[in-house]
């Protein structure tokens, strides 16, 4: 029997309805984030990552590690331009042209701009869950016997490392982006959302503070408001309030120091100053209670690494990202105007949308990590170009440098670092 129109045509409008209704679902759940839109994000920014980035997981080419130079005619003035100055070694991190010895390396130069040690940093001994190629040497403090404590953004470890190389300590767990001393015999350092103090001797986890549960419900939730920002509301009232992802990018963590305290009358020792890069906030908080004593929304925008400055001041690595141009900004907490300190110009450009540090050294020149565009500047208070380091990989390409430090010259008890 012949099927009749109604039989061939009903098949046909449940699909069409199936797929309406897949269609109009899909809308919904991307807007509100119901399964399976997240899933389908993550599957797809991680088959993109696996494109791009195949030779460097892989063990090919660090296509994760390096970028187009920086400056303002890299073909004709990649190298070095200039000396540091100062009475001391400048050091940078980054990644080791002997890729049999370690991955990652950090540099120690000298006035001259030679090359005095190298430290080889072998993460496969502090982690056996993810490779070298996968991690980014990020946070990276300096101790007077010559040894280094390092952070991976993407890894598993913070450790301190002799001269050499060899592991100290090792402390696993999702370490990331700073480290900082207090001055006590402490480092401060950032894990997940939150911030750790661990004994620079030991390793030992001393004390930590989590934004979302120490910082946002200080005083019954006085401070939700402040930084509770990237959330989705609940759709009724039994429902609870949901984070974005990476809902605050905390990129930075440092300690007011005792012997800095008497220039911060709004503020203790061992209080913390923190950036939170989604939220453009720059806060000084009380590691005690979670209290934000002070803070400020912008000018910055994607800011990184706020320093205290014995001046009384806190400096800013303003990324601005998107605009082409970062700028050192610098704030009086208590007083609203904010002073660029330098903002590059058409002879020395000065520009990375990510990542980023600065150090005010001892003669007020500023030594600035420009981590997007593979260089390390030193500039005058006016601007000027002092010194300038691009870190070469190959022809066309410089490597990411996520650090760079300046130590007086009698800052190591031994002299400079020896292996062996």
């Amino acid at each position: 029997m012949k099927p009749s129109l109604s039989d061939r045509i009903g098949p046909v409008l449940f699909l069409v309805s199936l797929v309406i209704i897949a269609v109009v679902y899909g809308n919904f759940a991307a807007w509100r984030g119901w399964f399976p839109a997240p899933q389908v994000g993550l599957a797809h920014r991680t088959l993109m990552d696996m494109a791009k980035n195949w030779k460097n997981d892989a063990g090919l080419e660090p296509t994760r590690h390096i970028v187009a130079p920086g400056g303002p005619d890299p073909e004709a003035n990649r190298g070095e331009r200039g000396r540091p100055s100062g009475d001391g070694y400048v050091l940078v991190a980054g990644l080791n042209d002997d890729q049999d010895e370690s991955f990652h390396v950090v540099h120690l130069y000298d006035q001259e701009g030679n090359e005095v040690h190298r430290w080889p940093v072998h993460y496969d001994l502090l982690d056996t869950q993810k490779k070298p190629q996968n991690v980014m040497m990020h946070g990276m403090e300096v101790l007077e016997d010559g040894s280094l404590i390092l952070t991976f953004d993407a890894g598993q470890a913070i450790a301190r490392i002799d001269a050499c190389g060899k592991p100290m300590w090792t402390q696993n767990g999702a370490y990331h982006h700073s480290i900082a001393r207090d001055g006590e015999g402490r480092v401060v350092t950032l894990l997940e959302d939150g911030i750790a103090w661990l004994d620079e001797d030991t390793g030992e986890v001393l004390n930590e503070l989590d934004i979302v549960k120490d910082m946002i419900t200080v005083d019954e939730g006085s401070q939700q408001a402040m930084l509770a920002i990237r959330t989705r509301s609940p759709q009724n009232a039994s429902e609870e309030i949901r984070y974005l992802p990476d809902a605050f990018h905390l990129n930075d963590a440092e300690p007011l120091r005792a012997e800095m305290a008497d220039a911060f009358p709004m503020f203790s020792a061992g209080d913390i100053v923190i950036s939170l890069r989604e939220l453009n906030l720059v806060t000084v908080v009380d590691p005690e209670t979670g209290r934000m004593k002070w803070w400020r929304y912008g000018p910055w925008f994607k800011q990184h690494d706020p320093d205290f400055e014995p001046d009384g001041t806190i400096t800013v690595f303003d990324n601005a990202t998107g605009t082409g141009a970062s700028r050192i900004r610098s704030i009086r907490p208590g007083e609203d105007s904010v002073e660029t300190l330098f903002m590059g110009s058409g002879e020395v450009p000065f520009y990375s949308w990510r990542r980023g540090k600065h150090q005010t050294l001892p003669n007020g020149n500023l030594l600035i990590t420009e981590a997007e565009g593979g260089r390390v500047l030193e500039v005058s208070p006016t601007g000027e170009l002092v010194w300038e380091k691009h870190m070469i990989w190959d022809d066309d390409h410089n490597l990411i440098i996520t650090e760079a430090r300046f130590v007086p010259q009698d800052f190591f008890t031994d002299g400079v670092p020896r292996c062996g």
